[in-house]
């Protein structure tokens, strides 16, 4: 197994996924884009967005302005608190069930809406249909999030068409986050290419049918994009608000933690609190497929996003990814009893996964890891932050929570 060489700057490996390039001094493009957040003028850029935004104004009030995609966990509370209380948009929220929720995600969702007293349409895909799905993706590219990474964007879309609102709002673009892939001034907005290519994996829905497959048009069709005459009519189009906005998901988190009652909790695999809290796999099975295929999980991301902004040093970031990383699954059985298999059955399909490029089978079930790179010792988050690290403020918590929780209608 050769080394993986990573940026000089951050953790992240040229493996990257999402397709990363080093400059002559060992500097990753997304670090190099990351040095904009410094010197773009924000002001002149949060401007832009409201000359943008106008004309979706709906002129009698009593219509909605845009939809924003929200979860009971990410930057929802963010985002909405950008459109509603600073642009003074009408919004309709709308969030698609992934089936592996959280007590702490449902609150979050409940809260939300309270909190912002803003209307919320949530897709509940027939539950059977998503278990074939993700039998189906697992097996055939190591995925078990396709059809939450798809629901979740496709329904936003769907929902614009059918309602006759043309403004999507979402976040950050995860491309530009993470690998440079585009700059903020290119003003980069949602496309079906790039959804397709990236949060898909290159498969669409109907690619999933096969004569080998058990996986029907009544199972897939609800992930369907619109077709392109539907958009054109109505207009769709999806801005990133990260173009427009100094995006730092640590200091929004705690921002809406104070004004809003986000509430967060801790993960075994990573040091961050804030992220993925409404999901029992995300951070979870997600996170270990994750590194099989592409040779880190979410706690490099969390690390080089720090690092990025000035709160870890390099050897800090690499010694948490170390601390972190190989932490064993806390909620294996859970998805094992939702999808109905046992639990050695699913490792072995899991086994099937793991990128040769960073994983070597040394003895039956017995795996060699090429580390991209290694910290020299465990750190306390704390102490690495000076005391000022990631909050856990849930009052609620999941440690007698058997079973997902498949519909939350609110909370008391």
């Amino acid at each position: 197994m050769e080394p993986i060489q990573t940026c000089k700057l951050c953790l992240y490996p040229v493996s990257h996924p999402l397709g990363l390039t080093l400059d002559e001094e060992g500097i990753c493009s997304g670090c190099r884009v990351h040095e904009e957040k410094d010197r773009l003028d924000w002001q002149e850029r949060w401007r832009n967005l409201e000359d943008l935004i106008r004309p979706y104004r709906s002129p009698s009030g009593q219509t909605y302005d845009c939809i924003v995609p929200v979860t009971g966990g990410n930057d929802s509370y963010f985002i909405v608190h950008l459109v509603k209380e600073k642009l003074g948009l009408n919004p309709l929220l709308v969030t698609y069930n992934k089936y592996f929720n959280t007590p702490l995600g449902i609150w979050n969702l409940a809260n939300l809406r309270i909190q912002f007293d803003c209307d919320i349409l949530v897709q509940n895909v027939n539950p059977n249909s998503v278990k074939r799905i993700t039998r189906t993706t697992l097996r055939e590219f190591g995925s078990i999030y396709w059809p939450c990474i798809a629901g979740q964007t496709v329904f936003p879309v769907q929902t614009a068409v059918r309602y006759g609102v043309p403004l999507i709002v979402w976040g950050a673009h995860q491309g530009l986050e993470q690998v440079g892939m585009f700059s903020h001034e290119h003003e980069v907005e949602m496309s079906r290419r790039y959804r397709k290519d990236h949060d898909l994996m290159g498969h669409e829905a109907d690619d999933l049918l096969s004569i080998f497959d058990t996986l029907t048009e009544d199972d897939v069709w609800q992930y369907r994009y619109p077709p392109n005459y539907d958009l054109e009519r109505v207009g769709v189009r999806g801005i990133y608000l990260g173009n427009y906005v100094r995006w730092d998901p640590k200091a929004q988190h705690e921002e809406m933690m104070r004004r809003h009652g986000y509430r967060t909790t801790r993960f075994a695999r990573t040091f961050d609190c804030y992220d993925h809290v409404d999901c029992y796999n995300f951070m979870d099975l997600h996170d270990q497929l994750k590194r099989y295929k592409h040779g880190f999980s979410k706690v490099t991301d969390h690390a080089s996003r720090e690092i990025r902004h000035g709160r870890l040093t390099r050897d800090e970031g690499l010694a948490l990814v170390s601390q972190y990383e190989g932490m064993p699954l806390k909620h294996l059985d859970k998805f094992c009893d939702w999808l109905g298999v046992n639990v050695r059955a699913l490792n072995f399909i899991l086994d099937q996964h793991r990128n040769a490029r960073f994983w070597k089978q040394t003895a039956p079930g017995v795996w060699a890891v090429s580390q991209i790179e290694q910290g020299e010792a465990p750190h306390n988050i704390e102490t690495v932050f000076g005391g000022g690290g990631f909050l856990a403020n849930s009052l609620l918590t999941d440690a007698d929570q058997k079973k997902y929780i498949t519909v939350g209608k609110g909370w008391p």
